[in-house]
């Protein structure tokens, strides 16, 4: 396998600019939820959430990614009405953002949301990256706020809506690279015309949103393809239901709880930097820094030979 894949590259954010490519950059999750699958209700209070956040920081962290409305399956009820308001979304988010800040205005914060309104709040507000995992496509003014602010953004790929995940059919292996291709393409011609610069855009493929458990490895297996769009990739699999599947064998046949992901989560993002992968998106960032250090070891040893 030629693992010759990272091209050094900078990221352009809202206010500065951050290399890729030469490293692997962590990225720290900050659930702000009551029902995130993996620690929903843990940092619900902001004064939780900051500590943990300062945590992931000392822990290693590059960047921050705060999420104020779960996305897991099942969290929706419909298209029409979002599960959380943006001004429930807002009054969760910003006390915790502008904490951060103050503590640590040398934080690079990414907001994990879909909403053109809190996009553009969270920004003002000091975020330099909005990370939307609808790539886009749920709101249509998302793209407007982001060239505007010239923030950084992460284009997910996302199929569907997440009360649809359970019941859609499955996919054909060698459909499930395709399906994603032609959808981050979409994502990324729309917020190119849209006035968002080329550099300031790294996209996901969006591992278990829509995807059903094997369908992840296949996409896994072949996730370097996707850099022939021309940007970064960042790659978020940390605790995922897919792992806990895989593992089920080791669990009296249940899919693995989510406490017991953790060793799987490594391994998979692992082989994501290996396929290509610049940024990794964790909830445990003290493994995840040790696993890409040595990820990055092999990289660099294969680049010098």
């Amino acid at each position: 396998m030629d693992i010759r894949l990272r091209i050094p590259t900078m990221w352009r954010l809202r206010t500065r600019t951050l290399e890729l490519g030469r490293r692997t950059r962590v990225m720290g999750i900050v659930n702000i939820t009551p029902d995130s699958f993996s620690d929903g209700g843990a940092y619900l209070a902001p004064e939780a959430a900051v500590s943990r956040a300062l945590q992931l920081l000392e822990e290693g962290a590059d960047l921050l990614d705060l999420g104020a409305e779960s996305t897991r399956p099942g969290s929706r009820a419909g298209d029409a009405t979002p599960a959380v308001s943006a001004e429930e979304e807002q009054a969760r988010l910003l006390p915790v953002l502008e904490a951060i800040l103050r503590a640590r205005p040398d934080a690079v914060v990414s907001v994990d949301t879909y909403k053109a309104a809190t996009a553009r709040a969270a920004l003002a507000a000091g975020a330099e990256i909005v990370n939307d995992v609808s790539g886009f496509t749920w709101d249509a003014a998302m793209p407007g706020v982001c060239a505007e602010s010239r923030a950084g953004v992460v284009l997910m790929h996302t199929r569907g809506r997440p009360e649809q995940w359970r019941e859609q059919p499955q996919l054909a292996v060698d459909a499930v690279l395709t399906m994603v291709r032609e959808g981050l393409t979409a994502s990324l011609e729309l917020a190119v015309h849209s006035g968002i610069a080329r550099e300031s855009i790294v996209l996901d493929p969006g591992y278990g949103f829509g995807k059903r458990f094997e369908e992840n490895y296949a996409l896994l297996a072949r996730q370097r393809e996707l850099l022939a769009l021309g940007r970064p990739l960042l790659a978020g699999v940390s605790r995922k239901s897919f792992l806990g599947r895989t593992l089920a064998p080791l669990h009296g046949g249940h899919d693995a709880p989510i406490d017991a992901r953790e060793t799987a989560s490594v391994a998979a993002l692992t082989a994501a930097i290996l396929n290509g992968a610049s940024i990794v998106r964790v909830h445990a960032v003290r493994a995840a820094v040790e696993a890409a250090r040595i990820a990055d070891a092999l990289l660099d040893s294969a680049q010098e030979s």
